[in-house]
């Protein structure tokens, strides 16, 4: 008889330690009483009953799920392939066990057709230079669809967008292309200013006077360092307007004393 209620201690302990559950800080569990839920464990030392109760745990933290390369065609015609990392945690335990089979599996094929059709919304240029705008729209989207759920999704991003080769030459010639248009303005740009300064110097140098003579004799200076046999000397159009009017005067005299 003692040796009958000694086992039938055993037994009734190891009952009720197969009953006892630990909850992480991290996770919540759901419960099932005879299949119907019941409630959700918090973290902590919990216990369920052996064959009439069930729970399933939850992890409560942030997870990545890597979006794979997705064939998707722009607004514009343009054949690209894209990928993503979607940033997604449980908010309620309880519904993504019930409204949905597999939360992960079912969040991931939720991003990978957002994308795609998202993608065929906008044009080759807004997707290379909006990619902010693209992923927040995609996010918001599988957010609201997966709400239900009890899914939050914290934030998506593109992670590559790889385009054609032959866009890619395409692509690579237009940015040369524009490169030299940029460097032809700036060389005209140049010359411009180069012109006007010219310009300048010559009305100051016709307008002062003696200035020309001046700049003669330092062009003069400068040829004397030159170790070449050829000298050049170069005779200011001061003097020559001199002569000239040396020429034009002395006709006047002759006549006049004739």
């Amino acid at each position: 008889m003692e040796v009958g209620i000694i086992v039938l201690l055993i037994i009734v302990g190891i009952y009720i330690l197969s009953g006892l559950k630990v909850v992480n800080q991290y996770e919540r569990g759901v419960k099932f009483t005879l299949g119907k839920f019941t409630g959700t464990m918090n973290p902590g030392l919990k216990i369920v009953v052996p064959i009439i109760q069930k729970w399933t745990r939850v992890d409560m933290r942030v997870k990545a799920v890597d979006v794979p390369d997705q064939d998707a065609i722009t607004k514009d015609n343009v054949s690209v392939k894209v990928n993503a990392v979607l940033y997604f945690k449980v908010s309620h335990a309880e519904k993504a066990i019930l409204e949905v089979e597999n939360y992960f599996f079912a969040v991931s094929q939720l991003a990978q057709t957002t994308m795609r059709n998202v993608v065929g919304e906008v044009t080759l240029d807004g997707l290379l230079s909006n990619r902010d705008d693209v992923s927040l729209k995609i996010k918001e989207i599988v957010d609201q669809a997966t709400d239900p759920w009890g899914v939050k999704v914290d934030g998506v991003e593109l992670k590559h967008v790889e385009l054609p080769e032959n866009l890619k030459r395409v692509m690579g010639k237009e940015a040369e292309a524009d490169r030299e248009r940029r460097a032809v303005i700036i060389k005209a740009e140049g010359e411009l200013a180069a012109s006007k300064n010219l310009a300048d110097a010559a009305t100051k140098l016709a307008t002062a006077p003696g200035a020309l003579h001046l700049r003669t004799l330092a062009t003069l200076n400068d040829l004397s360092s030159d170790q070449s046999n050829t000298v050049i000397f170069a005779i200011p159009l001061e003097i020559l307007r001199a002569f000239e009017r040396c020429g034009m005067n002395m006709p006047k005299t002759a006549t006049r004393k004739a």
